[in-house]
């Protein structure tokens, strides 16, 4: 998707032109066909900030930003049952206010975390995003990671580790910003890059995004005739105890960066990939689940990340699979090795978003409304072979986040991506300051937060475990 400008006003204070609309992309019509209230599209983003923030000063470089890229600056036309297409409409500035304050209070983050999960911004009003400030709440730690802290009832979401953000409490110096992103218009990278901008306009300071890392051409050798069939059911997140309230519940911890080996074969993104194949395959096995086959979701990002950076939800869907045999922590170095050969492949592969299936389903030689209703009969029947789970790895945070000498730069970022059933899992992670942010986001009617807790015990166990016997080759 590309940046579009905002059509001219008038300037006499007269009404402006009809805006400027734009069709659904594919993405965004498919996910505008499966909405459902119990369990909210929303992507979340949590930056967590050493100092205060001026209201004024933030409220206005935030509104600024949305105008440097105004396609983010839109709503859903609306339009007759029989159109062929949805039609996104855009607005020269927003319609609604964007950004709100909390002050320091018992619970403060755990409730604004809370609430990123339980109400996707409408898209009948432009922007489909929010921002909440939490104000006076505790930095977080800067060394080793602390314990998640379990909320007042297993239902709601736990904090994150360290002082401050561990307790749940917002009592200190710093700031937490929660950005809540209905996914059917954007996604977190696309959202970020705009709270770049608003950082830089605040703080006067440069947030130009770093050069991504250098990867070597020839680390992976091709080829892997041993990739299990994409047409076999994969396996099941196995239910543990599911909540009575429907939704998302979610932890978030941070956690080393992994350490690998000069020269490896594999990169940071495919421990993690290997770490949650581990962690799913165990926690199937202690829930008595017969070994099927795992496949993972993947999200892939090839859009740049300066200033120009296409806005939407810009990432294409990729699926990473996994033999049950092949998910072995006692052969480490095969298993990263072998999913590093997959990865590689998979992002090199030319194809669309969603695949070609979706792009023939979205094409607009019907009413939408009948689209909707046949691609919702196909999401359900597609039920079973559907990937078992996500993990979505933002990777370094390419922007510095640094909102002037009083607010500071970012010390942690969290993202959390959407958990709807029958996948009901989601893995996200990015790293900031040298550490590694992880979310853990499950759908209700699945887990409980007990679970999610020893979901988090083994991600962190079998990661560690990719430092240790990822160089043995075996």
């Amino acid at each position: 998707m590309t940046t579009v400008d905002h059509p001219a006003r008038d300037g006499t204070g007269g009404p402006a032109r009809r805006p400027v609309r734009v069709p659904f992309p594919v993405v965004d019509e498919v996910a505008r066909h499966c909405l459902q209230e119990a369990e909210p599209e929303t992507v979340h983003i949590e930056i967590h900030l050493p100092g205060p923030l001026d209201r004024d000063r933030l409220t206005a470089a935030f509104t600024e930003a949305l105008r440097r890229h105004p396609r983010v600056l839109m709503r859903e036309a609306p339009g007759r049952w029989y159109r062929r297409r949805y039609e996104w409409e855009l607005t020269p500035e927003p319609d609604t206010a964007v950004v709100s304050f909390t002050p320091p209070g018992r619970d403060s983050l755990r409730a604004a975390r809370a609430r990123c999960l339980e109400a996707a911004p409408p898209l009948s009003a432009a922007p489909p995003v929010r921002l909440e400030v939490v104000e006076g709440a505790g930095p977080v730690a800067g060394g080793g990671a602390g314990p998640d802290t379990p909320t007042g009832t297993s239902a709601d979401p736990a904090t994150g580790a360290g002082n401050g953000s561990g307790n749940g409490n917002g009592n200190g110096n710093g700031t937490v910003l929660f950005l809540t992103i209905n996914h059917t218009a954007l996604d977190g990278p696309a959202c970020l890059r705009v709270l770049a901008t608003a950082a830089e306009l605040y703080g006067g300071r440069d947030n130009t995004p770093a050069a991504p890392p250098v990867r070597s051409p020839d680390a992976v050798e091709p080829g892997d005739a041993g990739t299990p069939s994409v047409w076999a059911p994969p396996a099941r997140v196995a239910a543990g105890a599911p909540e009575p309230t429907p939704g998302n519940g979610l932890i978030v911890t941070e956690l080393a960066v992994p350490r690998r080996p000069q020269g490896s074969p594999y990169t940071v993104n495919d421990q993690l990939m290997a770490a949650t194949a581990l962690t799913v395959a165990h926690w199937n096995r202690e829930h008595g689940q017969r070994p099927r086959p795992l496949r993972i979701t993947m999200p892939v990002d090839d859009r740049p990340r300066g200033a120009d950076m296409p806005i939407g939800n810009g990432t294409r869907l990729v699926e990473v699979t996994f033999s049950p045999a092949e998910v072995d922590a006692s052969r480490m170095g095969e298993l990263l090795r072998r999913t590093a050969t997959r990865t590689r492949a998979l992002k090199a592969a030319d194809r669309p978003q969603l695949g070609h299936g979706a792009a023939l389903l979205t094409a607009p030689v019907v009413p939408v409304a009948w689209r909707a209703a046949v691609t919702r009969g196909l999401r359900r029947a597609a039920g079973p072979w559907t990937s078992t789970c996500l993990l979505s790895n933002i990777g370094r945070i390419p922007y510095a986040l640094d909102f002037g000498e009083e607010a500071g730069r970012a010390r942690a970022v969290w993202f959390s991506a959407p958990a709807r059933t029958p996948r009901g899992l989601t893995v996200t992670t990015a790293s900031t300051a040298g550490r590694l942010h992880v979310s853990l986001r499950w759908s209700r009617s699945l887990l409980g937060h007990g679970d999610g807790a020893h979901l988090r015990d083994l991600f962190e166990h079998y990661l560690h475990a990719t430092e240790e016997t990822g160089a043995s080759g075996r």
